[in-house]
């Protein structure tokens, strides 16, 4: 039987060097683990949602990954394109200078836009937290909430760190009941797993997936 820590599990495929037949693995192991879902960049979202039809695995794409720092136009026709591909859900990297700088008009207005582009489908924010002080993580969860979101999430496991248990704990006394937390970063082994689950998190990004259910 899969591990019950996989319904949390957003498989992961985010490298540069992530080749098609990385990709067909990455979908072959959600089939067979029965991951919630797997998590690509664009350019993967129409293979991945054709090997994963009628499966009941969803495709999460990136948006604006990793740095969260191109136009929010541009985020928007991201979003759009990986919808019309077959994205179930969005992974989104907010405008991370445009919160330490307080322009959280800007902010809010840039997950906003990719929201609207989803059209109704889940969209997680990440915030990067390895950046950010705790006032900085509170007006980021706040911000992703006024403007639609459906997740804060930690991290894109491409900065300075990854989630923290401590940094799950703050995002889910934020956002209490009103949106979905995902820890993502550095999440390696089952009891890293089931520590973030305890702390809050309702959704876990990891590319050690595989380990994680099989020690499970």
């Amino acid at each position: 039987m899969p591990s019950e820590l996989a319904s949390f599990i957003d498989h992961t495929l985010l490298g540069p060097s992530a080749t098609p037949a990385d990709l067909r693995r990455l979908c072959r192991e959600a089939l067979e683990h029965r991951f919630h879902s797997v998590c690509v960049a664009g350019r993967h979202v129409a293979a991945a949602a054709e090997a994963l039809r009628e499966s009941g695995v969803l495709v999460s794409a990136v948006v604006g990954f990793p740095l969260g720092s191109q136009a929010s136009p541009v985020k928007a026709f991201e979003a759009r394109s990986a919808v019309g591909d077959g994205a179930g859900e969005l992974d989104m990297v907010l405008s991370i200078g445009d919160l330490l700088d307080g322009r959280d008009d800007a902010v809010a207005a840039d997950i906003a836009a990719v929201v609207e582009a989803a059209e109704g489908r889940p969209v997680k924010v990440i915030l990067e937290t390895c950046l950010l002080d705790e006032a900085g993580k509170r007006r980021g969860c706040e911000l992703a909430l006024e403007a639609g979101a459906a997740f804060v999430k930690t991290s894109t496991g491409f900065s300075s760190g990854g989630a923290t248990v401590e940094d799950v704990r703050l995002l889910r006394s934020v956002v209490g009941d009103r949106a979905g937390v995902k820890a993502s970063g550095g999440i390696r082994d089952a009891a890293a797993a089931r520590a973030m689950i305890e702390a809050g998190a309702t959704r876990l990004g990891c590319s050690a997936s595989v380990a994680i259910v099989s020690e499970g």
